[in-house]
């Protein structure tokens, strides 16, 4: 099998998954048509994204039922079907369900394993191979921007949400009629003269995962990365009328700008985490993160200054979900990596809701980004000491017994 047909089919099926993030487009239209309050219809993608993190926990063992090109199909139709029924609803608690729980559901159901199986089909390029994929779903979310954008022009929310699910439905089944399960292969050892790679010491079940301090240690990096990033995507918009004085259409346009440089961040921090070694780009994505929310917060925002920080942050979290998968890889093994990154992806879920509750809780932009500075430097500090579950160990025994050689022969 080709595997880079396999990428083509992985690529059009994780565009058409990204469409999700289009989320917010409907919110002012949905509360014209129906009269419902903005934040209420807001929740919806809340929801969404929540499902998709929970869904996570069961695609691998869905995946081992049904088989993989299967459960993509299902998970294309479900996710087709939860939007096109979303056209014909007219109370905030169907549209909870439909648009919210079973397409994010349906959602991570295909992200996860389709991510997961391309992963495993290049071992030796982990962090490149899972930068295209999810710079893909990336991909699909900016491309249609422009696609909803006109559907809600021409035709209403409603009959949006129709097209849309069509749309969905046809790419993710299309895509997943090229992908091949793969079967996972020993992983190739570093080269000498390149980077050293990490290559997990044994193929971890997740209950084994869950009996390592690193599996904890994972959770609680890659929850901060998702909520500062998350957190910021969420109020961009606001952040640059009320913070820098922008204009309400200029303050937009930071909207397409998070796109793009997330975008970015996906491919080109994914690919540079092969070369120098993954919990470097992930320590000093988190360090980019904290001086720019830091700097939101204290330092009086111009236009280049606003936009600057909404870029690093956009551009360090892009990246920072593109080398987690391949660090669950890495220090996990390959064979069940679907159910183990679906355990540490819950920090997406969490992170999702962490970031509007301690604003809530505090009241307001500025004491949450010190709160997520704080956060982002403790994070930093369990990147700089983290090692592969048994590897510190061992590598320090190692150094003990040749330090001890010299003095046994002087002896």
């Amino acid at each position: 099998m080709n595997r880079w047909l396999i990428v083509l089919g992985t690529i059009i099926v994780q565009m058409g998954l990204g469409t999700i993030y289009t989320w917010s487009l409907f919110n002012q239209p949905l509360s014209d048509r129906f009269g419902w309050d903005v934040s209420s219809v807001a929740i919806t993608f809340s929801i969404t994204s929540f499902a998709l993190a929970f869904a996570t926990l069961f695609a691998g063992r869905l995946q081992e039922r049904w088989g993989l090109q299967r459960l993509i199909r299902v998970a294309g139709v479900v996710l087709g079907l939860g939007l096109i029924l979303s056209s014909q609803v007219s109370s905030l608690t169907l549209l909870y369900i439909l648009a919210g729980f079973v397409v994010g559901f349906a959602d991570g159901t295909a992200y996860i394993t389709s991510l997961s199986n391309l992963i495993k089909w290049f071992p030796e390029r982990k962090g490149l191979i899972s930068g295209i994929s999810v710079g893909a779903f990336g991909t699909g979310s900016l491309l249609f921007k422009y696609v909803n954008s006109a559907l809600i022009g021409a035709v209403g929310p409603a009959q949006a949400f129709m097209y849309w699910g069509i749309i969905v439905l046809v790419l993710v089944v299309a895509g997943s009629f090229l992908i091949r399960e793969a079967v996972v292969r020993e992983q190739a050892p570093a080269s000498k003269n390149g980077p050293k790679q990490v290559v997990a010491r044994q193929e971890y079940t997740v209950k084994e995962m869950l009996r390592t301090k690193e599996a904890y240690m994972l959770f609680v990096i890659f929850f901060t990365a998702c909520m500062s990033g998350l957190y910021l995507i969420g109020i961009v918009k606001d952040i640059g009328v009320q913070l820098a004085g922008l204009d309400v259409a200029t303050a937009a346009n930071a909207v397409a700008m998070v796109a793009i440089f997330n975008t970015a961040g996906r491919i080109i921090l994914g690919a540079l985490s092969d070369k120098v070694g993954r919990m470097k780009v992930i320590a000093g994505a988190l360090l980019v993160t904290a001086v720019a929310v830091m700097t939101l917060s204290l330092v009086p925002l111009t236009f280049g200054i606003f936009f600057a920080c909404v870029a690093a942050v956009a551009f360090c979290f892009g990246g920072n979900i593109t080398v987690f998968p391949a660090i669950v890889a890495d220090y996990f093994g390959l064979k069940n990596q679907s159910k183990n990154y679906g355990v540490i992806y819950q920090g997406f879920g969490f992170g999702a809701l962490a970031g509007s509750f301690i604003s809530a809780l505090l009241g307001g932009f500025h004491l949450t980004f010190i709160v997520i500075a704080v956060l982002c430097a403790v994070s930093l500090l369990l990147a700089l000491i983290i090692t592969p579950p048994g590897q510190g160990r061992r590598a320090s025994q190692r150094e003990k017994q040749m330090n001890l050689k010299p003095s046994s022969r002087a002896s």
